[in-house]
């Protein structure tokens, strides 16, 4: 009788229990703007069909789960190949792996609420930059080592370039574990005949990560805890590319935005100014700038009448040497002005402003109805309006925008249901229905407070979702993942910042809206209306079905080609 050895035996029980938890791993996809969290069960689509125009991102997700454990899980693209040789090239693909956050609380006026672990920040396979592989990081994308009875999730972003070719590619992408291939997903994607501009019709002022980088890292320097980033540069391009690709407008360094004091009282920008301004506007589309406070040169609007004008015609001279038509200049007068002081400040500074008539636009972040009448009104002294989401009035906006002011929107904390609010727990559909609703009521910019990276609240934004907790302080509710929409690079192996879910769904939202806009300069307002209102009433009734967004954007991309053909 031969004897088998026992190192062969052993090598065979490993072999088999490889063998039975590949066999036990379930794979499936979503395209769905929705969240799929951790004790989800496998769902039923294996595999992927997208569609896109040229110069715009598509998403999908490939979730796992297994009733054992697999170690070494991995993801591999491959390329997409289309009509007449045209490839999108695998390599092209930009791949995370979503990270989870145990949430055992509802944030404020999340009435259905499910705990459990939800995914928002993504940890990007190689650098989002660069494209170069990633160093020893906290959390790395890959090989992942799925735990059993769980769902965990890879997010896939493919991007359409301007001169791809119309019609259908198709690809696979494996899923892999300790090296070996274990499942296949057939991915299709129909590229449309038409493009997306690279400047976003929607304009966006959602704050600068960078700058709120600058004294996170300050802060825990000198607390001993975390050092700050070796190198600034890389850093702000790397977040001033990141939220670009987002179609969000990057926010230029403040000493672009600074005019110099001349002897004579005059004031004005460099030529090294005006030309790094417009190599920052073009390298990342940008089509609105925030420009400092008029107080920075003048106290009194009145009193100092002929100086606050000299310092806004300087920003004239500049948008002409500019030559940038596109972006609008606005200063961002008074937050949300709830008081009698707080209107009297913005009917102090607001026609002043306005009456030198300068390209640098009044931004004032409040409804276009008088709150208490009391406290007189705010026209004259607003050219951008900017009301909260719930405190849009349409009867004044109409009014407002007739004589030629426009209406922005923006969120902060919850006050209202059912509108869209912007935290984790909220449902993930939240981030892109508010460009639909926008639109809806002829909104032409979205704001957000924060610069997206308020990570101060926390000790670790990786690890503790609660940004905004002010129970601490008795002071008011709990809001998890408030004004964060990217997390510190750090933790995954690079200096600067990693998207988020819910960043990738705002992505989407803005897309949208270009969308529509296409539709709206085409002379077909009326007949995109017909598929919007369905889905964007008003913002406190609006479609919850995540598949409907992409059901009709399929309609509008249809509409859209058929009025190229005429």
């Amino acid at each position: 009788m031969k004897t088998i050895p026992l190192q062969c035996i052993f090598s065979t029980v490993l072999l088999l229990a490889a063998t039975n938890s590949h066999a036990a791993l379930q794979v499936w996809t979503c395209r769905d703007t929705v969240h799929v969290l951790r004790d989800e069960r496998a769902g039923k689509m294996k595999n992927v069909a997208l569609a896109a125009a040229r110069n715009e991102w598509e998403s999908f997700q490939i979730l796992l789960r297994s009733d054992v454990a697999v170690k070494g899980v991995g993801v591999e693209p491959s390329d997409l190949k289309g009509p007449r040789g045209a490839i999108i090239r695998g390599t092209d693909a930009v791949l995370y792996r979503q990270h989870q956050f145990e949430l055992t609380l509802p944030s404020y006026r999340n009435d259905s609420f499910k705990p459990g672990w939800y995914p928002d920040a993504l940890i990007p396979f190689r650098h989002p930059l660069t494209k170069q592989p990633l160093g020893d990081a906290r959390f790395k994308p890959v090989p992942f080592d799925l735990p059993a009875n769980e769902t965990h999730g890879f997010w896939v972003d493919i991007f359409m370039p301007p001169d791809a070719k119309p019609g259908k590619y198709r690809g696979t992408y494996c899923v892999t574990a300790d090296g070996r291939e274990v499942a296949k997903i057939a991915v299709e994607l129909n590229v449309w005949d038409f493009e997306l501009p690279r400047v976003s019709t929607l304009q966006t002022a959602l704050g600068s990560p960078a700058e709120r980088m600058h004294s996170y890292y300050a802060k825990r320097a000198k607390a001993g805890k975390e050092s700050e980033p070796k190198d600034w540069g890389a850093v702000e391009a790397q977040v001033a590319d990141e939220v670009s690709r987002h179609r969000i407008n990057a926010t230029p360094p403040a000493a672009l935005l600074t005019p110099q004091k001349a002897a004579d009282g005059s004031y004005c920008f460099t030529a090294e100014q005006v030309d790094a301004l417009r190599k920052f506007v073009d390298t990342w589309h940008v089509n609105a700038i925030h420009t400092p406070h008029p107080r920075s040169a003048v106290k009194d609007p009145e009193a100092e009448r002929e100086k606050l004008h000299a310092w806004l015609k300087s920003f004239d001279r500049m948008a002409a040497e500019l030559n940038r038509p596109g972006v609008t200049f606005f200063t961002y007068l008074k937050d949300e002005p709830n008081d009698e002081e707080e209107y009297h400040y913005v009917q102090k500074w607001g026609p002043p402003i306005r009456a030198a008539k300068s390209v640098v636009k009044v931004m004032v972040v409040e409804q276009t109805k008088t709150q208490n009448e009391k406290w007189g009104n705010l026209y004259g002294a607003i050219d951008i309006w900017c009301p909260l989401f719930p405190l849009h009035d349409e009867e004044t906006a109409v009014q407002r925008r007739a004589l030629g002011e426009t209406v922005w929107t923006y969120t902060a904390l919850c006050q209202r249901d059912p509108t869209p609010w912007w935290e984790i727990d909220f449902p993930l559909l939240n981030y892109r229905a508010p460009s639909w609703i926008a639109w809806r009521y002829h909104m032409v910019g979205l704001l957000y407070w924060g610069g997206m990276s308020y990570w101060s609240g926390v000790e670790d934004p990786w690890t503790d979702p609660k940004t905004l907790d002010r129970r601490k302080n008795g002071k008011g509710p709990l809001y998890q993942g408030e004004g964060t929409l990217v997390y510190p690079g750090r933790a995954a192996g690079y200096d600067g910042i990693a998207p988020s879910l819910r960043l990738k769904a705002l992505r989407d939202s803005i897309e949208d809206y270009e969308y529509l806009a296409i539709l709206e300069r085409a002379g077909l307002r009326a007949e995109a209306e017909k598929i919007v209102l369905p889905l964007a009433e008003s913002w406190f009734k609006w479609e919850k079905d995540a598949a409907a967004y992409g059901k009709a954007r399929e309609k509008l991309a249809v509409m859209i080609l058929k009025a190229r053909r005429k």
